[in-house]
């Protein structure tokens, strides 16, 4: 998803925030195969997985993980042209202080992109989708996961997470500007693209 937003775009220097295993990474690489694409992640299990998978694509050139804080990141004012952020904004301890270092290390009229987990809208599909996500979702994770107390902790800190308007309204705040949203599955996700 995040890939297709950025077809019209040509970074040369791409950073992924909570990277993961590095799906979003590898996704990115096929949309911008020249960039050079580092990705950040607070877990080193998850780095190290990322790299299996980016060592097996023979990438190692164009992709590099690392561990690292997205509240505190080490790198130089303005080294990306890009930063892209996927279901991990709500997860900063710091939301402003997070937002301010991806402005930090973006380059003038570099861009952000994030995509995260919104409330949805909608008379009828709203209460049944926060039903779902807080009574039937964490029952299957409890069935199917090594982990069933992150399915309760995505549907709190969902639940935390600003709203659209707010979530926009506090990216402006901070300087971004041309901030703009796509919903994504009637609002149950939603893309936050934005300038410096």
């Amino acid at each position: 998803m995040i890939r297709q937003s950025l077809s019209s775009s040509s970074p040369t220097e791409i950073l992924d925030l909570a990277t993961g295993t590095a799906d979003v990474a590898l996704s990115l690489h096929k949309a911008h195969p020249e960039a050079n694409i580092t990705g950040v992640d607070l877990s080193p299990a998850m780095i190290v997985k990322g790299k299996e998978k980016v060592f097996k694509k023979e990438l190692n050139q164009h992709i590099q993980l690392q561990v690292g804080d997205a509240e505190n990141l080490e790198f130089e004012d303005e080294s990306f042209d890009l930063v892209t952020v996927a279901f991990g904004v709500r997860n900063f301890e710091g939301l402003e202080q997070g937002l301010l270092e991806i402005k930090r290390v973006l380059r003038k009229g570099g861009r952000m992109v994030i995509l995260e987990f919104s409330k949805p809208s909608g008379f009828i599909f709203k209460p049944l989708f926060l039903f779902y996500f807080k009574y039937i979702l964490p029952q299957l994770g409890k069935w199917f996961s090594n982990d069933p107390k992150a399915y309760d902790y995505l549907y709190e800190s969902v639940q935390e997470f600003p709203d659209q308007e707010r979530f926009s309204e506090i990216i402006k705040d901070l300087g971004f500007c041309n901030v703009s949203i796509t919903q994504l599955s009637r609002g149950i996700c939603t893309i936050y693209r934005a300038e410096k």
